[in-house]
């Protein structure tokens, strides 16, 4: 499966703990979105084109309205790429 610098990237984030929340309007479409890593930073690579694209293939997951997280699909997808907290 091909997947682009920005989805590896959020992914990585995703897989060291990270989450993404959601917000929605009166209907079920979603109109904003935060990536956030374990430390409480945001990352600003996690546009809604992306997420959509993660959430398509399902590489993320979101159980009974929690933030959405990495999924069992994802973790075998995502490359093992250097911690970069150097």
């Amino acid at each position: 499966m091909n997947i682009s610098r920005t989805e590896q990237r959020v992914l990585h984030v995703l897989a060291l703990g990270g989450r993404i929340h959601h917000e929605r309007t009166d209907g079920a479409k979603i109109t904003a979105i935060t990536c956030v890593t374990r430390e409480g930073t945001v990352l600003s690579d996690c546009t809604l084109s992306v997420f959509s694209r993660l959430r398509k293939r399902r590489l993320i997951e979101s159980r009974s309205g929690s933030p959405y997280r990495i999924s069992k699909r994802g973790r075998l997808s995502v490359r093992a790429q250097l911690d970069n907290q150097g």
